[in-house]
């Protein structure tokens, strides 16, 4: 993977929070596959599969929407030549004016027309470090 795909998939990642926050739902086939795989199911939302069933899925969460997405920390965990593997951090400022945090793992696909997104997972970060604190004293590491 060269420096140019490198540049395009950090590129996709950033752009789909723009995309979301403008309420450009007709331009989310710029940063996912047709067929994207969107899990929320670790913050208790929908699994959604397709980029249809993501623009009714953010419509009909309608005001319960979060106000911003900001994405961070993009990192290229494997290159698998027309795959990657990508974790960023996102903040998200909800309605109710709270900041949460959030892991996605995504896999990215290279198409025809550049990089996409082909499945997002989302994971909220619900403990500091990772839930360290909370494993058992006499836990396996």
């Amino acid at each position: 993977m060269d420096t140019h795909d490198r540049l395009e998939i950090a590129e996709v990642i950033a752009r789909q929070s723009h995309i979301i926050d403008r309420g450009e739902l007709e331009m989310l086939d710029t940063v996912f596959t047709a067929d994207a795989i969107y899990d929320m199911s670790a913050a208790g939302l929908a699994v959604m599969k397709g980029v249809e069933a993501l623009r009714d899925g953010a419509l009909r969460l309608g005001a319960e929407n979060p106000l911003a997405h900001h994405v961070t920390n993009v990192f290229i965990a494997r290159d698998g030549g027309d795959e990657a593997e990508v974790d960023s951090k996102g903040f998200m400022l909800t309605s109710d004016d709270r900041m949460r945090s959030v892991t996605h793992h995504d896999l990215l696909r290279r198409t025809t027309v550049g990089w996409r997104i082909a499945r997002r997972t989302i994971v909220p970060q619900g403990a500091p470090l990772g839930g360290l604190l909370d494993a058992p004293a006499d836990a396996e590491q």
